[in-house]
């Protein structure tokens, strides 16, 4: 008769390691299916209590509230949202960039616009016919100087001398109304021009402080437009499969557990981030090389090259070059005629000297210098708290969007339970993820979308390199290649080499506090996974021991 309590032993035995923590009475599924419909599913076939977990191809086999269908879209939803969250910080980093755009544009259009309307007040009454039979000469300079800023085709300097050539030729006409002046005669007086400096000095002075000005506007402008769609377009970028699996398990797969209310381990979060972001993060190279290439220019826009002052001057500096014309213009008609031979006296006669109006120039100029220095000094703010964004990406979602605990925390979720997270945290970049414990990522094929990002970022921070030296190059990169930029464009033989051998049967398995379930050997919260066959073997051999002592 002692032989039966022994063979009840062993069905106790076996029976016991069947739930870890409440006994026999499986956990309700209450927490789980309330999320579920929250996020828009049916509950039609959504277990009330824990079920056995072996049709689980994600999360871990344990006992679990999830069927297949409910971790499937709990996958594909926790690719959408991290999706979304990657577009929600990206638009941040847009919005900054546009605003800071919007808001110099604004300044050095108004700037232009101020410069042009003043000429068009005071013109009239300073110069008479010799400005309003030239109006169209003035618009036209203004318009092209417009357009080269808005990144049109345009030769500055070419535009700049073009200006000053036609409003020679029309004002030299009309300063000499006596002679009959041809259009050869007009050539061979513009080829002249640059020895008799009809305009004194200011065309070339003009020349070289606004052509220095414009090319940093227009560069400093299009860094900012360049930065934002960079961002647009990486943060559209679509998950890997490989990150899409382990995004579910670090966001939906403790849910399904029967955890709801444990937060992710913060080290586990940023190895599945790191992973899932690994080429995005290997844009912070160039990114931070654009940051401080627009800082730089900043400082020459409100600096040397004061962009406040020769832009908004452009019309002083025009008066000054007529006025210049008009009280040296016998002198230089002298020289002209001298170079190229007295032209014929015209049978249309002179007009009155009254009509050509004569005097200093007595222009203004409003200063804004205080607003750029504003704009400035908040631009170079923005842009050096840019300077990391790439980088620090992975810790600010997995801080502010995941919600993961704290890095001391060891009751956390680690990927497979509740505990500690023991992986060392990888590093940024497509090439330190070789050994990632969280997502497989393949080294050796760098996503190509953000590999021409880089070389976007690569050829505007070149632009504004020689916008800082006051060069205007319209840069096209083609000695550079995308497989030299960024920190993972390439990879040692060795270091490749293991990453191509190495396969999913061979990949390092993941350290964690408690250790993945293997069918033996396993204690506490985690047997709760031992299959159901082991479970029936037992009780089968259990009784079968107890049915032939007793007879």
């Amino acid at each position: 008769m002692r032989v039966f309590p022994w063979g009840f032993w062993l069905l106790c035995v076996a029976s016991a390691p069947a739930r870890g923590d409440s006994g026999s009475k499986a956990r309700s599924c209450a927490e789980v299916r309330q999320l579920y419909g929250a996020k828009g599913f049916s509950l039609s076939g959504v277990p009330q209590a824990e079920i056995s977990g072996e049709h689980l191809r994600i999360c871990p086999q344990g006992y679990t509230c999830c069927t297949s269908e409910m971790e499937e879209n709990f996958a594909n939803k926790s690719r959408s949202e991290f999706e979304a969250m990657m577009k929600e910080a990206g638009r941040a980093v847009q919005a900054t960039l546009t605003a800071q755009h919007r808001s110099f544009d604004s300044y050095f259009q108004d700037l232009l616009n101020k410069s042009e309307k003043a000429l068009y007040d005071a013109f009239p009454s300073l110069y008479g016919e010799l400005y309003t039979q030239n109006v169209k000469v003035f618009k036209d300079l203004y318009s092209e100087l417009r357009r080269y800023y808005r990144s049109s085709n345009i030769n500055l300097e070419e535009a700049l001398n073009e200006f000053w050539t036609r409003l020679l030729e029309r004002l030299f006409k009309l300063l000499n109304p006596q002679y009959h002046i041809t259009d050869e005669y007009l050539d061979c007086m513009v080829k002249h021009a640059e020895q008799h400096k009809p305009f004194g000095e200011v065309p070339r002075d003009l020349k070289m402080k606004a052509t220095r000005a414009f090319i940093a506007a227009r560069s400093y402008a299009q860094g900012f437009l360049v930065g934002s769609d960079v961002v647009k377009k990486v943060s559209q970028v679509s998950l890997s499969h490989e990150c899409t699996r382990a995004i579910m398990k670090l966001m939906y797969c403790p849910h399904c557990r029967g955890m709801s209310s444990v937060k992710p381990c913060n080290n586990y979060c940023l190895n599945v981030v790191k992973g899932c972001l690994a080429n995005q993060a290997d844009l912070s190279t160039e990114w931070k090389y654009l940051m401080d290439s627009l800082i730089g220019v900043a400082d020459r826009i409100d600096g040397p090259y004061n962009v406040d002052t020769v832009i908004g001057t452009i019309h002083m500096r025009i008066a000054e070059a007529i006025s210049n014309l008009q009280e040296n213009k016998d002198s230089i008609t002298s020289k002209v005629f001298q170079g190229c031979g007295n032209p014929k006296i015209s049978t249309k006669g002179s007009s009155s000297e009254d009509k050509k109006r004569r005097g200093k120039v007595t222009l203004e100029a409003k200063s804004s210098a205080q607003v750029l220095e504003m704009l400035v000094l908040d631009a170079k703010g923005n842009l050096t708290a840019l300077k990391t964004y790439w980088i620090t990406l992975p810790s600010s979602l997995c801080s502010k969007k995941v919600m993961s605990s704290s890095a001391s925390d060891d009751k956390c979720w680690n990927g497979m339970t509740k505990g500690s997270y023991l992986p060392e945290v990888m590093g940024d970049g497509l090439a330190n993820q070789i050994n990632n414990p969280e997502v497989e990522v393949d080294i050796t094929k760098p996503d190509m979308t953000i590999r021409q990002q880089i070389m976007q970022l690569k050829i505007m921070t070149n632009r504004l390199g020689n916008a800082n030296n006051g060069n205007d190059v319209d840069f096209q990169d083609t000695s550079d290649d995308m497989s030299g930029s960024g920190s993972g464009d390439s990879c040692p033989d060795d270091v490749c080499g293991k990453r191509l051998s190495k396969s999913p049967s061979t990949r390092q398995p993941e350290t964690h506090a408690i250790p993945k379930q293997s069918g033996h050997g396993v204690n506490g919260a985690s047997s709760r996974s031992l299959p159901s066959a082991s479970l029936l073997l037992l009780l089968s051999v259990a009784v079968t021991a107890a049915l032939h002592l007793w007879r």
